[in-house]
């Protein structure tokens, strides 16, 4: 009789990056992700916990150091802010900004709402490139993150909840500022800007 000698196991597959930090989001904050191909960063869905408003780096700067307890996370992607608002205020931005009276101005100044997805920064804590996104005010694990978003009053927030039109009014005017302060610079005998 031959002995049988068994094959060889091959070794459990470790998760890649890309499924580790999926991972995170899916259970340590109960967000769906939409995972790409091996070495694409994960994306994270909009329009079902939260939308996003995306603006420059440089407004979006000012926007928090004007209001700091006005807005949820933030994350930022190379020169581009992304401020969690609650879900379903990206279909009221454009009244929004109508009825704010900004609504005839060029602002660079987007939202993402229900079949969006961006990019998903590290986790707090964790070494690694995701697509260069980074959380500056990272969400909390094991915490509901709709309470600090800012939400429209005719969306259902309550009373402690951050005001998304205050929120979209003082972006819209950063937007403007930024905009205007690039343009000036780059014209070196511009005439100084009007507001303050």
């Amino acid at each position: 009789m031959t002995p049988t000698v068994p094959s060889p196991r091959t070794p459990l597959s470790q998760p890649s990056l890309e499924d580790r930090i999926a991972q995170w989001y899916e259970t340590e904050l109960g967000w769906a992700t939409a995972a790409g191909a091996r070495g694409l960063p994960v994306r994270l869905l909009t329009g079902l916990r939260f939308d996003v408003l995306e603006l420059p780096a440089d407004a979006g700067l000012a926007v928090l150091r004007r209001h700091a307890g006005l807005t949820g996370p933030v994350a930022l992607m190379g020169r581009r802010m992304r401020l969690l608002v609650a879900a379903g205020s990206a279909e009221e931005l454009p009244g929004l900004l109508d009825w704010l009276e900004w609504g005839g101005v060029a602002l660079d100044l987007r939202a993402l709402g229900a079949g969006g997805r961006m990019t998903a920064p590290s986790p707090p804590g964790w070494a690694g490139a995701q697509g260069a996104a980074v959380w500056l005010r990272p969400p909390e694990p094991r915490h509901e993150v709709e309470p600090t978003l800012p939400a429209f009053a005719g969306l259902g927030c309550r009373g402690e909840t951050p005001d998304l039109v205050r929120l979209v009014g003082t972006a819209a005017t950063e937007c403007h500022r930024a905009r205007l302060s690039r343009t000036n610079s780059a014209h070196a005998n511009a005439q100084p800007l009007a507001f303050s």
